[in-house]
C-alpha cells in the first residue's frame, strides 16, 4: 500500500464490511449469540430448546420467502457445497443441465459431470459478465443455475424454462441471493443456500425450499437402490429436518445468527423490503461506475447487474488493487475481485445489512484514493 495515501475519518463508513462472504454481521446477532451463551450453546441439538431454534429458522424462512402451498424448508451440514454433492446423488435421476456464466454454476456442473452412475451433464455457458437462458432438452430431469453469480456480479431470473416438461425439476442456487433478491419459489422446485451472505451467518450449513416434486424425487430415488454416503443422503435430511432437527451435530452459533437475522428481515418488511434496500445500494454503486471518467460496471446489461454483488472494472490508469489495499489499511475490507477473474476491478456486496449511506460512503472514499494515488503517479499499471 502507499503509505503517503490516507483517507479522512469523517469519509469512513460506520462499517467497513463490504465482502461477498463471509458477509457483515450485524451487532443484534453477536448479541443473540452472547444470549444463547449460558442457556443454549453447548446441549445437545436433539433436545427441545435446539430443535425450536430450527423449527424457529425454519419458520422465519418460510414467512420470508412466501414458501408455496407444499413446499418445505430443509436443511443440513456442509453448506453449498455439500449439498451440489447430495443433489448428484439425490435429485438428480439421470441428467442435469447447468447454466454456468462464473465459478459457482460452474462447480454445481462439474459435480454432476463426473458422476459415474449419471449421464454427461448437458452445461450451457457463456463468458464471465453475461448469462446464457436454458433450453429445454430431451432426457435432462434437472436444470440448475445461480440466481447471483457470486463470482461475477451477474443475476439471473428465476423461472420454470419452457417446453421442459412435468418430471423435470429445477434448481436455483439462492447463496448470494436468498435474503437480499426476491424471487418467486413457486417457479422453482429446490430454491437452496447457505447462510454466510444477505442472512449474515456463518457457513457449513445448506438450508433450501423444496416443491412436492423435489420430495418425490429425493424418495424415489432414496428407495432405489441407489448407494448414496449416509452424510449426503436427502432422504436423511427430509427426515430430520421434519423433527427440526439435522443428521449431525450443527454449530448452534450459526442457528443462532441466522434466527436474529430472520427475525430482524421479517420484522422489516419481508422479501420486498429486502430487496428494496439492496436495490438502493446497488444503484448507488452502478450510477457512480457510470458516471465515472475511469470506472464502469462490468456487467453490461443493466438487467443482468445483480442487486447484492456489485463488480465494477477500472481502467488503466487506475490500480484497483492499489485501491484496495489503501481501503483495507483504513478497515474498509475484502472489496477485491473474485481471485479467478483476474481483473482490474472491485467487488463491493451490498448486502441487506450492509447501509446505504455506508455504500456512498464507500465511493465517496474509493474518488479520494484515485485522487491522491493520481496525485502522487501511484495508479500507474
Amino acid at each position: 500500500m502507499p503509505a503517503h495515501v490516507t483517507i479522512p475519518q469523517h469519509l469512513l463508513p460506520a462499517d467497513g464490511r463490504f465482502g461477498a462472504g463471509p458477509s457483515k454481521v450485524r451487532a443484534e446477532q453477536v448479541e443473540a449469540v452472547a444470549r444463547a451463551g449460558a442457556a443454549l450453546l453447548g446441549t445437545s441439538h436433539r433436545q427441545a430448546p435446539v430443535k425450536q431454534l430450527v423449527g424457529s429458522v425454519r419458520e422465519g424462512l418460510a414467512q420470508f420467502l412466501g414458501l408455496p402451498a407444499g413446499y418445505e424448508v430443509l436443511l443440513g451440514l456442509g453448506g453449498a457445497t455439500a449439498f451440489w454433492d447430495a443433489a448428484a446423488f439425490g435429485l438428480v435421476e439421470r441428467r442435469a443441465q447447468h447454466l454456468t456464466f462464473g465459478e459457482f454454476g460452474a462447480k454445481f456442473a462439474q459435480v454432476t459431470d463426473a458422476a459415474p452412475f449419471l449421464e454427461a451433464s448437458s452445461v450451457v455457458q457463456s463468458l464471465p459478465g453475461t448469462r446464457p437462458e436454458p433450453r429445454a432438452e430431451e432426457g435432462v430431469d434437472v436444470y440448475a443455475w445461480p440466481q447471483n453469480e457470486t463470482s461475477t456480479g451477474v443475476a439471473a431470473p428465476v423461472h420454470r424454462p419452457a417446453g421442459t416438461g412435468e418430471d423435470a425439476l429445477v434448481l436455483v442456487d439462492a447463496t448470494s441471493a436468498a435474503g437480499g433478491m426476491a424471487a418467486d419459489l413457486s417457479a422453482t422446485d429446490v430454491y437452496y443456500f447457505s447462510p454466510q451472505k444477505n442472512l449474515g451467518s456463518d457457513g457449513g450449513l445448506w438450508l433450501g425450499a423444496f416443491s412436492p416434486a423435489a420430495v418425490e424425487r429425493i424418495e424415489r430415488i432414496g428407495g432405489s437402490g441407489r448407494w448414496i454416503p449416509d452424510f449426503l443422503k436427502l432422504t436423511a435430511a427430509l427426515e430430520n429436518s421434519r423433527k427440526d432437527q439435522t443428521y449431525n451435530t450443527p454449530a448452534l452459533a450459526t442457528l443462532v445468527m441466522l434466527d436474529e437475522q430472520l427475525r430482524w428481515l421479517n420484522g422489516q418488511g419481508g422479501m420486498a423490503w429486502a430487496a428494496a434496500r439492496t436495490k438502493e445500494s446497488s444503484d448507488l454503486v452502478y450510477a457512480w461506475a457510470e458516471a465515472s471518467a475511469h470506472a464502469a460496471p462490468f456487467v453490461p446489461r443493466p438487467e443482468d447487474r445483480s442487486t447484492v454483488i456489485t463488480t465494477v472494472d477500472f481502467d488503466g490508469t487506475v490500480d484497483a488493487a492499489a485501491v484496495a489495499a489503501v481501503l483495507r489499511a483504513h478497515g474498509v475490507v475484502d472489496v477485491e475481485p473474485y481471485r479467478k477473474l483476474g481483473r482490474n476491478q472491485l467487488r463491493i456486496a451490498t448486502f441487506v445489512s450492509i447501509e446505504p449511506d455506508d455504500v456512498a460512503r464507500l465511493l465517496r472514499c474509493i474518488d479520494h484514493v484515485v485522487e491522491q494515488l493520481r496525485g502522487t503517479g501511484g495508479t500507474g499499471r
